[in-house]
């Protein structure tokens, strides 16, 4: 293919692509200002009494400008869409509340319930996960995961929108936790960095069955801990330690560790192992 046919076929297929795909910018711009909306602690100007109102109507009308590069592959007509979208968003706050106290109960390190907010990146992607779940909830395509991958650009959490995840949800630290798109997550539940909640076995004609864990309430599962599989099951009020690896239910009030063996040893033997490891 010559460069003049390649860059004009290019061409073409971007202009075509572009059409049917809501502009990334657009999406940040709505997760951010509908994050400063229920949180004024993270804008840096004031809303008056009249402005909420305002604000309101101002956000249904960048969701409508991002809806409707995909209004031929959505089921519902955009006005509907963003009406059942916004009359959710009470509840969506109620929730973002109590996921908030729920990382201030727990955390010694948190000071108020604004510094969770502000500064806190499990708040963060918690904050765009129950944001996203509604729009996939509806099945509107792209746009969700276009938002959640906003989310783990910032906070190196990945959460994926079609996860169902309960009241007073806590991730701490969150580095690297990944929570897989049919997993079940219940009430009271803590997550600590390095968690997978993921599939067993992935395969594409098995896309719509569960291949995700189930996390029962009052879970605490600890740092580098990986849970496979749909049918995987973790009973209610259990601990499961870090750096655990899973792929098989366990009863409620269980305990589950990784038992290892730490050796110390000294410089001054004759033979010790090598241990200056290049990386």
């Amino acid at each position: 293919m010559e460069k003049a046919e390649f860059l004009k076929e290019l061409e073409g297929r971007n202009k075509q692509r572009f059409s049917l795909l809501p502009k990334k910018g657009l999406v940040y711009q709505f997760v951010n200002e509908l994050k400063e909306f229920l949180f004024p602690v993270c804008s840096n100007q004031i809303l008056h009494e009249d402005d909420f109102s305002l604000e309101w109507d101002r956000l249904k009308l960048l969701l409508k400008e991002i809806l409707i590069p995909l209004q031929d592959k959505i089921r519902y007509s955009i006005d509907d869409i963003i009406c059942d979208y916004f009359d959710q968003i009470a509840e969506i706050y109620e929730k973002l509340l109590k996921d908030a106290q729920a990382i201030h109960d727990f955390d010694p390190a948190s000071y108020s319930i604004d510094e969770i907010i502000v500064a806190y990146p499990g708040f963060q992607a918690i904050l765009t996960y129950r944001l996203t779940h509604p729009l996939y909830a509806m099945g509107i395509p792209i746009l969700p995961r276009l938002m959640s991958e906003y989310a783990h650009m910032q906070t190196g959490i990945d959460i994926n929108p079609g996860a169902k995840i309960g009241n007073s949800f806590f991730i701490d630290h969150g580095t690297g936790i990944v929570i897989g798109e049919t997993t079940v997550i219940g009430n009271n539940v803590k997550i600590y960095q390095g968690v997978t909640l993921g599939a067993l076995i992935v395969k594409k004609e098995e896309a719509k069955i569960k291949r995700h864990p189930t996390i029962e309430d009052n879970v605490i599962i600890y740092s580098g801990t990986t849970i496979l599989g749909g049918k995987t099951v973790i009973g209610h009020n259990s601990v499961v330690g870090g750096n655990v690896w899973l792929t098989k239910s366990i009863d409620a009030y269980s305990v589950v560790h990784n038992l290892s063996e730490i050796q110390v040893r000294n410089f001054n033997n004759k033979n010790p192992e090598s241990i200056n490891f290049t990386i």
